[in-house]
């Protein structure tokens, strides 16, 4: 139960921060077009992604003990920057969702920007792949802590779609991100100690 719910802590961290594939879920229930294949297809770009970190890069990180200290001691300045980052942004920036209403509305143009979003995004490979691949090393069962995580990419999506009209008045306001960026800084900077206390 714990790495299940260390995979889940990690996976929804990560995908927290706003950018432009969570802009993207975020129009499509504030127009509600498409949203379930939407949120389905975001959530099983994840969900492979973070199997193949965890059954492929992790697996291939902990059979040389070099590359797994290496890993662990990366990840954990990956954690502990993205933290400080998060924290700084929640006492210094301004931040606001700008919501623009120029999606498509044809299925299957729908479908391929959101694969765009999920698969042509450099930093969502390191992030399931490389990040959580490694940290997944860290935990006795890592098929619980990679379900946490894929559950995590579910959970965050289709609340995401589903809940977008209730959310974006919310996160219109400056003051939402702060609470968001701290709440995010603290987990992750907790899961960066975590990672490196053998």
């Amino acid at each position: 139960m714990y790495e299940f719910l260390a995979g889940f802590a990690l996976s929804f961290s990560l995908i927290l921060a706003i950018g432009a594939q969570n802009a993207f879920v975020l129009k499509q229930g504030i127009k509600r077009e498409h949203v379930f294949i939407v949120c389905l297809l975001c959530a099983l770009s994840d969900a492979l992604l973070i199997l193949a970190g965890v059954f492929g890069f992790g697996y291939f990180v902990s059979q040389n003990p070099l590359v797994l200290k290496f890993a662990l001691w990366g990840g954990f300045l990956f954690l502990f920057a993205y933290g400080i980052r998060s924290l700084w942004s929640a006492y210094k920036h301004e931040n606001a969702l700008i919501v623009d209403n120029n999606t498509p509305n044809n299925l299957l143009k729908t479908i391929l920007l959101t694969l765009s979003f999920a698969w042509l995004n450099p930093h969502v490979y390191l992030d399931t792949m490389v990040l959580i691949g490694s940290v997944s090393l860290k935990y006795d069962s890592n098929f619980a802590f990679a379900l946490g995580a894929i559950s995590a990419s579910f959970v965050f999506f289709f609340t995401l779609g589903y809940a977008a009209r209730v959310l974006t008045p919310l996160f219109k306001q400056a003051k939402s991100w702060k609470i968001l960026d701290t709440i995010v800084g603290i987990i992750m900077l907790i899961l960066a100690f975590a990672l490196i206390k053998f």
